[in-house]
This record gives C-alpha cells, structure tokens and sequence, in this order.
C-alpha cells in the first residue's frame, strides 16, 4: 500500500482542516483543495474529517528486550505496539542480554528494526560494559557502526561514579553523542520499593527518597556544564529534580529531560493496593509532584515526552510486591494519557504535544527524518481522534506483555492511521499489514 495518498481534511497540529499529499514516501503538499489537484485523481484516499494530524510519534525509551528477553517482549511486537500507538521511532533501551554494548549488537537490533519494518529502531548504546558501571563501552565503535548510536544509557541502573560519568560525557562530545542518566543514587536506594513518605510507611516498604535521584540530576548538570557536553535525564520523577533541570536550563548548559505518561497522571496512592503493576522505577511519587512534571513539560523545562515501555511477561508482574518486576508498559497509551493529562487541562495544545513527543525528542535523539510536518519531508505521521472515550483493554494490545497500569481506565482518543515514510502501518486502528 505504498505510492500516493490523499489525506482529505484532516487538522495539522489541531489547526484548519487540510489535505495532505503524499507521494513516493514524501510529503508533496499541504493545504486546502489537494483533491481537487490532477496528482490526486489516482491516489489511495483517507477521510480525515475531524481527526489530529500530528508528525510520527518519536519514544526516546522503549524496552524492545530483544535480544535475550524475547519471552516479554520482541522488536516485531513492539515496533507493532509502537505503530498502534502512533510511533513511527522508537529508541531501544541497551539492558538486552546480550547488552548492547558492542558494535554487533547494536547492529544486530538496528537491523531487526528494519526487518521488522513498522517504526524505525535507533538502538541506544550502553555506557558502561554490561551496564557494570565499572569502565566504558566501546561509545565510538557503536557511534561509527551501521546504526549509527548517538545516543547511550545505562537505563535500568545509574552511573553513579562521578569519574566515570565524566569521561563518558567527554567522550561523546566528539562526536555529538549524548549521555541519558538514569538518576538512582544506589546506596540510597537499596531495596527501595515505594516512594518514601506515608504510603511507604503505611506498607511496611523499603521508601525510595526524592533525593536519590535529585543528588544524581544535580551533580550531573554541573558535569554536564563543565565538560561542555550533553547530559539528557530519563524518566525524570520529582519536583526537585524539575526545579534543577530548570536552573541548568537558565544556565544554557546542554541539559534535556523526559517525563514518562505514568508519572504525568498516577501517584503513589495507586500503590497502597500493593498491585504489582504499579511498581515501577522511579516509583509513583505525591500529587504534588505530579502537578510540578506536567508544569515542567508545560514551560518546556521537560523537554519530552518518553514511554519507558516496560514490557515483562506474566509470571514477573503477577507475583508479591516485593519479588514482582520493576517496569509498565506504555506505548499504546502514551498519546491518550497525555492528551488526558496536558490537553485537556489546557496545560498543552496539539502543537505542543507534536513538540514533546515527536520534534524534540527527534532532536535529542539526533534521529532525522522525524517530528517534522512540512512538505519535502518524509510522510512520517499519526492521524488522531479526540473525541472517543474508552477503557483501555491490554487483551488487544500488540505488545507480548500486559503491565499497563491503565488497564480498564477510561482514556481519551484514539489512534486512526500511522504512516511511515508515506506507508500506513496503521489503518482504522488496526495494523495495516
């Protein structure tokens, strides 16, 4: 189903109605009366009438688990996950087994993307050899590898020598690589299970300090500034770490920063059930916090939009609290629960959220061809409905595992049609092939 579309009135970034012209896997022309234009008479159409048309959704963390850990998780289901939920890039995360901390093995999983065909896949190096935090992995090899790696994490655990995190950030400025933290001071957090507060003590848990991760975010910022390089925060969770984000960003250094869905609308109080499902790192934190990650996303103080999709098979979730897996699932759902969390808030419009989850995380990622909705440029989009409102049903994901923590929540939306390089991965909500 490739060669010429015709998107007829759809809504750019929430704008006037539309039409959209895409020919030979290229946007050829936006604006108003294209059905009426001769290149059209022979092109595939889709009605767009009253739907968003936002540029291919772009996730600078998914856990693909492949290889390794294909029992959670595949880079065919979850490119499938990614497509549904509006993806047309995803970054995968390096804690694969084998790590991917070698030139072979980033290629090897750039090169599953590729097969798999329905988003593309930039593999994220991993700092450090077998994510040991002990000496660096081979940063260049990866960067001058066919998958091209520019981006490189540790994710799943910190690097949380302060020697070591500065020869990796001197390391990539070379070649305009970036470092992506994962915050967690580890002696602070030694069997930290919860967020530490009353729900913790309530539960008789381990609690997970906000400062764990604000020491980590504040002495990264200043390695950052002073080697002159660039520092991006995952999955930021506190409204400390907002506030220092806030001050590096004042200071014009190259700090950038994510905030996944979950943590834009659950808290801790989710956790007093002790349902494994909601166990994730870093840990459902206060209200409080909440209302200061969707204000940082709002001013742009958090740069982006991330998913962390955590897939992890049945037997991992479905268990006690405390031997259950860290990690949700988030693909799906990410565009519905920010539109829940920001759009209707008024807090973002869909200029915004075409900001935050496609053009900026495309620029961090060093990732082209992406967050872009202009003609000339690759026909990389996502065609949204506003007006459903359903609960989230994990039986029809396309995702191999089930930890959605939004299970039977009543979500805004719906994800119409996803085209990658003017193919439609996606078609009426459903893969299109």
């Amino acid at each position: 189903m490739t060669g010429t579309w015709l998107i007829t009135g759809a809504r750019p970034l929430g704008g006037e109605p539309a039409d959209v012209l895409i020919r030979d896997g290229v946007i050829a022309e936006i604006g108003p009366g294209l059905d009426t234009a001769d290149p059209a008479a022979t092109a595939q159409r889709l009605d767009g009438g009253g739907l968003i048309l936002l540029p291919g959704l772009v996730d600078l963390h998914t856990h693909l688990r492949e290889p390794g850990r294909e029992d959670a998780e595949t880079v065919a289901t979850g490119t499938a996950a990614a497509a549904l939920g509006g993806y047309t890039a995803v970054h995968a995360m390096a804690n694969t087994d084998p790590v991917a901390d070698t030139a072979g093995v980033v290629e090897q999983i750039w090169r599953l993307g590729r097969q798999a065909g329905r988003c593309d896949v930039q593999p994220v190096g991993a700092v450090t050899v077998g994510l040991g935090g002990a000496r660096l992995a081979e940063l260049g090899a990866m960067a001058d590898s066919a998958a091209g790696v520019r981006l490189f994490s540790d994710d799943g655990r910190c690097v949380h020598d302060a020697v070591l995190m500065r020869r990796a950030l001197e390391y990539v400025k070379a070649f305009g690589g970036v470092i992506a933290q994962h915050a967690q001071e580890p002696r602070l957090t030694e069997g930290a299970q919860v967020n530490e507060g009353e729900i913790s003590a309530r539960l008789g848990l381990t609690g997970w300090p906000a400062v764990a991760e604000e020491g980590i975010v504040a002495r990264d910022c200043l390695l950052a500034a002073h080697v002159g390089s660039a520092l991006h925060v995952c999955h930021v969770s506190t409204a400390g770490s907002v506030e220092i984000i806030r001050w590096a960003k004042s200071k014009g250094w190259q700090v950038t920063a994510e905030v996944t869905p979950h943590h834009l609308l659950l808290t801790e109080q989710q956790a007093a059930g002790y349902d494994p499902v909601f166990k994730v790192n870093p840990p459902l934190r206060t209200a409080d916090d909440v209302a200061a990650l969707r204000a940082g996303l709002a001013d742009g103080t958090i740069d982006c939009v991330a998913t962390d999709h955590a897939p992890h098979p049945l037997e991992d979730k479905e268990t006690e609290w405390q031997a259950a897996a860290f990690g949700m699932t988030g693909l799906e759902t990410a565009l519905r629960v920010v539109h829940q969390a920001m759009i209707e808030p008024g807090l973002l419009d869909w200029a915004g959220v075409a900001d935050r989850m496609s053009s900026r995380p495309a620029a961090i990622g060093r990732l082209g061809g992406h967050g872009r909705l202009a003609a000339g440029e690759p026909a990389n989009l996502v065609l949204y409905d506003p007006e459903p409102r359903e609960a989230v049903d994990p039986t029809v994901h396309a995702s191999k595992s089930r930890n959605t923590p939004f299970a039977g929540l009543m979500l805004p939306g719906r994800v119409i049609a996803t085209f990658l390089c003017g193919r439609p991965t996606v078609l009426d909500g459903k893969l299109a092939w």
